[in-house]
């Protein structure tokens, strides 16, 4: 078998099989294969597409070219959650407490993020003490003791995909949705978990702008997960507008611990709702409105607040992050408030806008060994619909160095009047 006789089917429309792609695959994780060939057979995906078939088995290669997590220690079903990514997102600090706390067991791996703020490893080790570092074996044990534990990504976990991620990122084949879906899916997958839901966004601050891409990449997702027999199931949700008040690292693990004790804004709170309803569906094999109406108890009687405390102080960190989070966090250094230049109504705050304004502050990085400030970030005032007057306060933005005109710029320019 030869990698440019893969190619060149590919580029012709064929349908490449199993053997082929594993092929492909096993020999440029080793490095038999070299990038311009990978490069030529990313190109031929992007043009030619690939089906269900072809999508799952690069799946499985991929997730393959490394670490198997094997979590068949802890019982029950467990559930992962996947989000795509966007502004203000830190559901998985508010779903997986509330999944948890229902008695489904999580044992997720999360990433750290590129972009206008950190990932969700990234929030969590905000707070003072608290580690992500965590062996596959100590995961289990955690989950066993605790029925959740939110570990970072090990270095072994899909090594092809790290691969192929940066190749792509250079030939300017990102767009692909099989491939997109295959990055997705192979660290889902590799992760070890028995179902899987994902949380699909679009929008300017999503990867996927309109609702038409995010739901093919979807049903592209959920196909493979069909096809590799891993319940899979995927929620769509805009990014126009940031989700929640509040942009940041440190920041939107207040908003968690607000949602969690029943405040928080509403878009928030219905989406994790709805998010969780569904984990908690595939694990306790329940139908999706018992999944929500158990969620809801869950926030209600406070034991998904006391899930994330617990999961906190298990792994380091200091759990009064959960009754008192300013008091954990401290005052930040510098803030500036942003106010309205007239009266009116505003149409929309533009996530984009406002994920730009976080990232200039000092909330993301452009590569994965940039420094970032964990206590940099947004919390909005208004967001859409809302009446305001002259010289009232729209947002606020914190960082812990003097705050640019830059910054302030994308803030103002996020509000949209009407």
């Amino acid at each position: 078998m030869r990698a440019v006789d893969i190619i060149i089917k590919k580029r012709d429309g064929g349908i490449l099989s199993n053997e082929e792609i594993r092929f492909f695959i096993e020999e440029y994780t080793a490095g038999k294969i070299q990038d311009d060939q990978a490069a030529a057979l990313m190109m031929s995906i992007f043009f030619r597409g690939m089906n269900y078939k072809e999508t799952a088995a690069l799946t499985l290669a991929m997730a393959e070219s490394g670490e198997q997590v094997d979590l068949s220690g802890i019982s029950g079903i467990k559930v992962d959650k996947h989000s795509t990514g966007g502004i203000g997102d830190k559901t998985t600090l508010i779903v997986a407490p509330i999944a948890a706390a229902c008695g489904v067991p999580v044992a997720k791996m999360s990433g750290r993020a590129l972009g206008f703020t950190g990932g969700t490893i990234d929030k969590l080790e905000s707070i003072p003490g608290l580690s992500t570092s965590i062996p596959v074996g100590k995961m289990v044990e955690i989950v066993n003791k605790t029925g959740i534990c939110v570990a970072g990504q090990t270095a072994e976990l899909a090594p092809a995909d790290k691969k192929l991620y940066a190749l792509r990122d250079v030939t300017g084949t990102i767009e692909s949705i099989p491939i997109i879906a295959a990055s997705i899916m192979s660290k889902k997958i590799a992760a070890g978990a028995d179902a899987i839901v994902l949380d699909v966004k679009y929008g300017s601050g999503a990867f996927m702008k309109t609702k038409e891409d995010a739901q093919k990449l979807a049903d592209t997702m959920c196909g493979i997960g069909a096809e590799v027999g891993r319940r899979t199931v995927a929620v769509l949700n805009t990014m126009e507008v940031p989700l929640g008040m509040c942009v940041g690292n440190a920041i939107e693990v207040k908003e968690a611990v607000e949602t969690l004790k029943g405040g928080g804004s509403d878009d928030l709170k219905k989406h994790c709702i709805h998010l969780a309803g569904k984990m908690i569906s595939l694990g306790l094999n329940v139908d999706e409105d018992m999944g929500e109406k158990l969620a809801q108890e869950r926030i209600s009687d406070g034991s998904a607040l006391k899930k994330l405390a617990e999961m906190i102080s298990t792994q380091g960190g200091d759990p009064e992050v959960c009754e008192d989070p300013d008091k954990v966090f401290g005052i930040t250094a510098y803030s500036k408030v942003i106010k309205a230049s007239k009266s009116g109504y505003i149409k929309y705050t533009d996530a984009y806008k406002i994920g730009m304004a976080a990232f200039t502050l000092g909330a993301g990085r452009t590569v994965k060994t940039d420094p970032f400030d964990p206590n940099a970030g947004v919390k909005l005032y208004v967001k859409c619909d809302a009446e305001v007057k002259r010289g009232q306060e729209l947002c606020v933005l914190y960082s812990s160095k003097p705050i640019s005109d830059e910054s302030v710029r994308w803030a103002k320019s996020a509000f949209e009047f009407r």
